[in-house]
């Protein structure tokens, strides 16, 4: 549509597409990759030649994944066959503007968090619980070569080579001409983004801005913690699990929670088939096209993981269990269980954040530590009554619930950070998230309900 002018102004352009082309088959490569790991393999043919939004069988309905538990000082352990049954879809949008992302839980909704970049909580019901045991090392070919042998047609497109040498012609990707609904897109977009947040060094930055502060309040707040009983964590909302695992190191048996299927699948692919650090590399921001200083910085490679998750001086008991939050510690068996919770952009992904605070509640002992960090915008505060609740708290009313449940304040300021964020765009949401640290009292908490 271009004035002839315009088009030889611009004939770069051209060449750009097909360096973006390559850099898709190159993550769609990944992607297949880790899908062929798992047990059976994900049956990908069943998004072929599909018309409409149908969704395959093995994503929604009765499906099995491997997932297995890090032990400290070994790296094999015995498989766990994770059975799941989900009966539902829903998810959430970002700012159209930028690359959707999506998080589900029990409808579709936008989720404002990201508006460009944030991912937190990309989610998917998976319906039953389980706790699991990870640190299998499993061979992953990440030759680059290979990989676009097997998805580009056009042989003069080089995967060794650097962007200089692709040629402006078509890698077709035939392999990936797939029906695949766009609300599916949207959340493996949100998980590739995501790696670069847990996973990879670019992420280091946001990484020290939470993690490391959390870090830094349990070693604290836990001084003398013991190899034979270490301190309990419960990290809800766990996503690609990098902060469990931290925590994991740092000398708790910690236990992340994560109710999205995709980060399931993503983090028990780097939990456990890692080999070595830097192992594989993905283009995160391609689907990324404004604020851009250079098309070089949209394009650009990042290799992750950044450190060998098995290698990582992790704590016997270290696990992921599965499923929502609320279901899944609502349990009996899981009252007064744990020494500390931490919440990392987890409490605004509620539809009922006073409901969160009560399990936090129940779920410490008595003298257990509740460590926060995040916003309050709240996934689901745009939809209606009829599409689901949301109750929308400010920060003063959400630290009244949790004094009502017992908790008192010991540690409390507010945290620049951002999420997902693209370090060399022209625009970074910046969020002014808030940070505590409270223990819980159970002598108050009783005192409250008898009020």
């Amino acid at each position: 549509m271009l004035p002839p002018a315009h088009k030889e102004l611009l004939f770069h352009l051209g060449l750009k597409y097909q360096r973006l082309r390559w850099c898709i088959s190159m993550n769609a490569a990944f992607i297949m990759k880790m899908l062929e790991t798992f047990e059976p393999p994900f049956d990908m043919s069943q998004y072929a030649n599909v018309g409409g939004h149908d969704h395959p069988s093995n994503m929604h309905g009765h499906s099995h994944v491997d997932y297995c538990t890090h032990s400290s000082g070994r790296g094999d352990c015995s498989t766990v066959s994770i059975s799941r049954s989900n009966s539902q879809l829903d998810g959430q949008h970002d700012n159209p503007k930028e690359d959707a992302k999506t998080h589900e839980s029990s409808r579709q909704t936008e989720n404002k968090k990201d508006e460009e970049e944030h991912m937190a909580g990309c989610s998917q019901p998976v319906g039953s619980n389980l706790g699991t045991s990870q640190g299998v090392d499993v061979s992953f070919n990440s030759d680059t070569d290979v990989s676009t042998a097997a998805y580009c047609q056009d042989k003069d497109v080089s995967s060794s080579s650097a962007f200089d040498h692709v040629t402006p012609r078509h890698c077709e990707g035939s392999l990936f001409k797939l029906n695949v609904p766009p609300i599916d897109v949207d959340m493996v977009r949100c998980i590739v983004r995501n790696i670069v947040r847990d996973w990879a060094e670019e992420g280091q930055k946001e990484r020290d801005e939470c993690y490391k502060l959390i870090l830094e309040e349990l070693n604290h707040l836990f001084p003398n913690r013991s190899n034979q009983r270490p301190p309990s964590c419960l990290v809800p909302g766990a996503g690609l699990g990098r902060l469990a695992l931290e925590i994991s190191s740092l000398g708790f048996a910690s236990q992340g929670n994560e109710f999205s299927y995709y980060m399931l699948i993503c983090s028990s692919f780097i939990l456990n088939h890692t080999k070595e650090a830097n192992e594989w590399t993905i283009y995160p921001w391609i689907h990324s096209n404004c604020n851009s200083l250079s098309d070089n910085d949209q394009l650009r490679a990042v290799s992750f993981p950044d450190i060998h998750p098995s290698s990582a001086g992790i704590t016997e008991g270290f696990s992921m269990r599965t499923g929502d939050f609320v279901e899944v510690y609502s349990e009996e068996s899981q009252e007064s269980a744990w020494d500390a919770v931490v919440t990392c952009f987890f409490l605004d992904t509620a539809h009922n954040i006073v409901e969160y605070i009560e399990i936090i509640s129940k779920v410490l002992k008595d003298g257990g530590v509740w460590i926060n960090l995040g916003p309050l915008l709240y996934d689901f505060s745009d939809m209606t009554p009829d599409d689901d609740m949301s109750i929308e708290l400010s920060l003063e009313d959400v630290k009244k619930v949790a004094y009502h449940y017992g908790f008192v304040m010991e540690v409390e300021k507010m945290i620049e950070t951002t999420f997902s964020a693209n370090m060399r765009a022209m625009m970074q949401n910046q969020y002014r998230a808030a940070f505590w640290t409270m223990r819980k009292n159970a002598s108050r908490a009783k005192a409250e309900k008898r009020c």
